[in-house]
């Protein structure tokens, strides 16, 4: 099934188009509304999801370096041994290639993720710092839509086959 790993490029490419314009456009920090509860706000990331392990000494951009292109790998893998009727898991791991692949290349390359998408609400929620989600980028909305759809998809039917198209 690796007719779908142009899913997995048009993801990279966008991804990485919408960060270099992100960083030509943006001041760090700085957020540009967009839209209401929407802001643009460059920010970089130098550990994993939530800045985890962002704030160690340097060690971490190499481990995650080698964790995103281990794990495109074995998606690779798992792609190439999909039966032709599996559309949704191919689509499913092409988006979390793609993803993977975008944040992979940031930290090979600056030893950073850049995120710029800032969600926020005026409610006061526990997981919101000052109504703030963390920063994200497309890569991460291709990550989570890709994993949404595979569990969704591994519960949608009873024997185990696929969705429909």
């Amino acid at each position: 099934m690796l007719k779908w790993i142009w899913v997995s490029i048009v993801v990279l490419i966008l991804d990485q188009l919408s960060k270099w314009m992100a960083v030509a456009h943006l001041d760090e920090r700085v957020p540009e509304a967009i839209l209401p509860h929407l802001n643009f706000t460059l920010a970089y990331n130098y550990g994993a999801a939530f800045s985890f392990l962002g704030d160690q000494s340097g060690w971490q951009r190499w481990f995650l370096v080698v964790i995103s292109f281990v794990v495109s790998g074995y998606i690779i893998y798992w792609l190439r041994k999909l039966d032709k009727n599996e559309f949704w898991t191919a689509i499913s791991l092409a988006l979390v290639l793609g993803g993977a692949l975008g944040n992979g290349l940031d930290r090979l390359v600056s030893g950073r993720v850049t995120d710029f998408i800032d969600l926020y609400t005026n409610l006061d929620v526990f997981f919101l710092s000052d109504g703030h989600f963390a920063i994200f980028n497309g890569a991460d909305i291709a990550i989570t839509l890709g994993a949404i759809l595979l569990v969704v998809n591994s519960f949608a039917t009873p024997d185990g086959a696929e969705l429909s198209k």
